[in-house]
Parts: structure tokens; C-alpha cells; sequence
């Protein structure tokens, strides 16, 4: 069973982006070390931003994938904020990619 989780922004809820962003980077600790990990995250708008290198949320990223679980970011979200340096080439891709990853998925996931 393929499984997806979407993040779309850089913080987990709505309200204070303080906390929301601890909640975020709490998520992905947690899910590094869960027992059943997805098989991929997609990062889109403002949740291409938990992929720039030197963040405490990148580190994170980063053991997830060295654990088997691919990082895709959406290249137009890159290249809107930016961050065409700042995050791994190997991390980026494009809408066509998503689209078939989501809907070839039997479980997605949006935080």
C-alpha cells in the first residue's frame, strides 16, 4: 500500500506560526522515528520551505530520506520563494510528477 503525505505549509495548524512551527518540526521528528514511514512526502507552496538546507526541519528531511522516504518539491514553488540554491536538486520536481504520484497513491495524507 503506496503512502503520501502533503504538506503545504511551513507550519502544522493555523494560529501562531511560533508554535506552528514547532508543531511542524515535532510532526517530523515523530514520523522519523514511527515504525511505518510513508513511502514519499510532497512538499508544495509554502511547505517547500521545510526543505531549505540548514534548517532544523531539512536535518530532519534529510534522515527521513537517508530512511528510504522520497522528497519531492514542487520546482514552480521552488523557483517562486527563491530557493532554487537553497534546496536539493534531487528534491525538486514538477506538477506532472506530483499529480501522478497523488493519484497512484492508495493513501494520502495532508498536514
Amino acid at each position: 500500500m503506496s503512502k503520501t503525505i502533503l504538506i503545504t505549509s511551513e507550519f502544522l495548524g493555523r494560529g501562531d506560526d511560533e508554535l506552528g512551527a514547532k508543531l511542524m518540526a515535532s510532526f517530523l521528528r515523530t514520523l522519523l522515528t514511527a515504525e511505518e514511514k510513508p513511502d514519499r512526502i510532497v512538499f508544495y507552496n509554502y511547505g517547500v520551505k521545510l526543505l531549505t538546507e540548514g534548517t532544523a526541519t531539512s536535518e530532519i528531511l534529510a534522515e527521513l530520506n537517508k530512511s528510504g522516504v522520497q522528497l519531492i518539491a514542487c520546482g514552480t514553488c521552488v523557483g517562486f520563494f527563491g530557493l532554487d540554491d537553497a534546496i536539493p536538486k534531487q528534491h525538486v520536481s514538477n506538477m506532472q510528477e506530483i499529480v501522478t504520484l497523488l493519484v497512484h497513491s492508495d493513501n494520502v495524507v495532508t498536514v
